[in-house]
């Protein structure tokens, strides 16, 4: 194999070992630069509903059968318990009875316009007994009907005994147990719908940085450690009220995969509070040894720096370490861990 003069000075300097060797092989080489950068403001929010609905009992009666329970997910039109009036089925069959009574009244006048008819046809009846025999059919006609629409009425108000789910969410809490008595509108359960929001509180100083749309971070729990900056999951502000509250300003923000939280509990959330200039790198560029962090530059030496905390992506930004102290923009850097 016959090597060049460029080949034999690279691999003099390689099995040399000099800094002129690593700066001619060096990979992964990076441009320092510094960059807008979000101050994140760490706070609490809480996960609230963005509507509640009340499931009410329609009809007066005693609770016969309580189906649900606080936490229960239930979707629309389902029955969450169930309301007993026993004047109900008593009025049932009553009615049942008297429209019996109107049938075998029916029957009869039929039969009594039937023989009218024919007395009439012979020429032995009158025209009035005739009429009066309609008549009488009639008006029997006309009861029977009217009774079947008051029967009518009052199964519709046993079926109205079951209380349904408004809408499709989660049981908030139950107003009422098994065997209480109720009064037709009164509530037997809240339910939360399956829309949440994460409810922010600022201190009033950071009123004027926070927009609708700006970006929010959210945690996996709320009490939970930090995690790192890719776990995090994305939102929005989606609304900001333009009351204050006790020195705070309130705002809404949307947020996917809400629906695992319970209805109240606090999130902590990272807020933009406003935009600086910083150096952010990639993690796998510094390197940790006895208590320090380097940084390898691009001519093969190291210089020590001071590493603040992640910088999560945002906006279509990269995340990485923000650099306190020991680079310049400009500086061209390469991986610890890069071939010579």
């Amino acid at each position: 194999m016959i090597l060049r003069p460029r080949s034999l000075l690279l691999l003099a300097a390689v099995l040399a070992g000099t800094p002129a060797a690593l700066a001619e092989t060096a990979t992964d080489p990076l441009t320092v630069e510094a960059r807008p950068t979000e101050d994140l403001k760490a706070v609490f929010a809480t996960v609230e509903s963005v509507h509640e609905a009340s499931a009410r009992a329609r009809i007066a009666g005693t609770v016969a059968d309580l189906r649900v329970t606080e936490g229960d997910k239930v979707a629309a039109g389902q029955v969450l318990a169930t309301v007993r009036d026993p004047k109900l089925a008593l009025q049932l069959a009553a009615l049942d009875a008297r429209i019996q009574s109107l049938d075998a009244q029916q029957r009869q006048a039929e039969t009594e316009l039937n023989r009218a008819r024919a007395l009439r046809a012979s020429g032995t009846g009158t025209q009035q007994r005739l009429d009066d025999a309609q008549t009488a059919l009639d008006v029997v006609r006309a009861q029977t009907a009217a009774m079947k629409a008051e029967r009518a009425v009052t199964e519709q108000q046993l079926r109205e005994g079951d209380v349904l789910a408004p809408a499709a969410g989660r049981v908030l809490h139950v107003d009422v147990i098994g065997g209480a008595v109720v009064m037709p509108g009164e509530p037997v359960a809240t339910l939360a719908m399956e829309t949440y929001v994460l409810r922010l509180r600022l201190p009033e100083r950071h009123a004027r940085f926070i927009r609708v749309g700006d970006p929010v971070l959210v945690g996996d729990r709320g009490l939970a450690a930090t995690p790192e900056p890719a776990a995090l999951k994305r939102g929005r502000v989606i609304q900001v009220y333009p009351e204050m509250a006790g020195g705070q300003v309130v705002a809404d923000a949307e947020v996917t995969g809400l629906g695992d939280f319970f209805v109240g509990e606090r999130v902590r959330v990272h807020v933009a509070t406003g935009t600086r200039d910083a150096i952010v790198i990639p993690p796998d560029y510094v390197a940790r040894r006895l208590g320090a962090d380097f940084v390898r530059l691009a001519d093969g030496s190291e210089a020590p720096v001071q590493v603040g905390g992640p910088v999560p992506a945002i906006e279509g930004r990269p995340g990485g370490l923000e650099i306190l102290s020991g680079l310049k923009p400009g500086e061209r850097i390469a991986k610890p861990g890069a071939q010579r």
